[in-house]
């Protein structure tokens, strides 16, 4: 999108077309204006990892919580069958 306006497109329309605002197109293009497509592709699948790590971290946190309740000893984690 950021290429469009460099080729001649006018940022109103292309927010228009697009439907985001001029406010985003200018943060966009402050963040990503100078990278490659490939390198800010490359980010953004770099930061969909980073949030999917984030939250197997938060899932491992909650089932070591739960695993070291008072009651329970450490390790045994929950009881089956």
């Amino acid at each position: 999108m950021l290429r469009e306006v460099d080729s001649g497109k006018r940022i109103r329309e292309l927010c228009q077309g697009e439907n985001i605002s001029e406010a985003t197109y200018h943060r966009w293009r402050k963040q990503f204006g100078l990278m490659e497509v490939n390198e800010a592709k490359r980010m953004k699948d770099l930061e969909c990892e980073n949030r999917e790590s984030l939250l197997k971290h938060r899932e491992l946190e909650a089932v070591c919580e739960k695993s070291c309740e008072p009651g329970h000893a450490p390790g045994s984690g929950p009881q089956t069958g």
